[in-house]
């Protein structure tokens, strides 16, 4: 909700008056109402203040997505790192599989983690506390996620007339830089990029639907032509608003299916200009931004002078770079990728085999994370119901 300042107090009179009993007693009483309202306005405001003003999570509604805080008996220090369960779901005869994104406490994600940075804890019901499980012989390991996670990236390029008669070279080799970079070297179902272009018109033109394919995604790129529109001025916010709308379906594609993967999806926008075509409100664009899903991730490159800077952060508000001048558009284009591909890459799947059996019901989970100086745990739950020994 954004930060907010406590209201200025302005002398309004003595909270005592000397000038007689009755308007001594009105001036307490007033003072006293006046007080009462300026605390209550101060708690409301910092009521409002939550812990999403500060921190940018783009792929669940709350800090620890489906976990919680772990328990006060472990004696852990406040979390600068936050584990944010995605999913999680047991494996008989008794794997447990927690699928949960790590950033920090200004949402930047975190990549590259290893198993041996991860510490178990579980507690079952005859336990006042959390026990260590040893990681060795419970076989923890970082698993591939991509069976129950997909990441979509949807590539938006400004085709407008200044940029195809200023800058389209270098917009192409920046564009097929991003992919190289984004796209894994083998293919997998589990990230795939779609391109879109916009121009003047009132259309989100498609470029190259969704796939998996490097190959694919640079030769669309190197078929542009300088002759592609057909209207020379710039829709922004139209192609905010659509895209944001293409993320939206995709996920909700995906969320209609039982069983499919976890889906997350990155818009990133690239633009050399301001909305010419006025079709749709500063607005409303930036309304559908701040109301997206929250599983989408929004970042804006801009090239040049004629740009807004503060419209692109607003909608960039993953993250937003800018090109002086189109010599500079790869060393942009790849700023945003490695941001993208760091998003992707901060979801582990996390797995172990769990002492407890069959019998012992709902126990409780604590994964604690502990990178450089820097540490993070959540805690979850997970039923042994059917497990025995032999777990791999």
């Amino acid at each position: 909700m954004g930060t907010y300042k406590i209201p200025e107090i302005h002398t309004i009179g003595p909270v005592f008056a000397f000038d007689g009993k009755n308007q001594n007693i009105m001036n307490m009483k007033s003072s006293i109402k006046f007080l009462s309202l300026f605390l209550f306005t101060v708690v409301l405001l910092q009521s409002c203040g939550n812990a999403d003003d500060d921190v940018n999570f783009n792929i669940n509604q709350g800090e620890l997505g489906q976990g919680e805080e772990p328990d006060d008996c472990l004696n852990f220090e406040e979390n600068e790192l936050l584990l944010s369960i995605q999913d999680q779901f047991t494996t008989l005869p008794g794997k447990v599989s927690i699928l949960f994104k790590v950033s920090d406490k200004q949402g930047n994600p975190i990549s590259g983690l290893t198993a041996n940075q991860f510490t178990i804890y579980e507690q079952g019901r005859n336990d006042d506390c959390f026990n260590t499980i040893s990681a060795s012989e419970s076989l923890a390991r970082i698993s591939p996620n991509s069976q129950v996670f997909t990441n979509n990236t949807l590539l938006v390029l400004d085709l407008s007339n200044s940029v195809l008669q200023g800058s389209l070279e270098e917009l192409k080799t920046a564009s097929t830089s991003f992919v190289n970079n984004v796209m894994p070297d083998i293919e997998t179902e589990s990230f795939k990029m779609a391109i879109y272009w916009f121009d003047g018109e009132d259309e989100l033109h498609l470029l190259n639907p969704l796939t998996s394919s490097v190959t694919e995604l640079t030769a669309a790129i190197d078929g542009i032509t300088d002759d592609i529109s057909n209207d020379p001025s710039t829709d922004l916010y139209g192609a905010v608003i659509k895209s944001t709308n293409r993320a939206e379906e995709l996920i909700d594609e995906a969320n209609s299916i039982q069983g499919a993967p976890i889906i997350a999806a990155s818009v990133v926008l690239f633009t050399d200009g301001t909305d010419q075509a006025s079709r749709f409100t500063e607005e409303s664009a930036l309304n559908a931004v701040d109301n997206a899903n929250p599983n989408i991730s929004f970042f804006t490159i801009g090239l040049g002078a004629e740009i807004d800077q503060e419209i692109l952060q607003e909608i960039g508000k993953t993250s937003s770079v800018v090109a002086s001048n189109a010599a500079e558009l790869e060393t942009t284009f790849n700023q945003i990728s490695a941001r993208v591909s760091e998003q992707a890459n901060s979801f582990y799947l996390f797995e172990y085999c769990t002492p407890k059996r069959d019998g012992s019901g709902d126990n409780n989970l604590v994964i604690q994370l502990t990178n450089g100086a820097r540490q993070g745990a959540v805690q979850t739950q997970f039923d042994a119901d059917g497990f025995t020994g032999g777990c791999e």
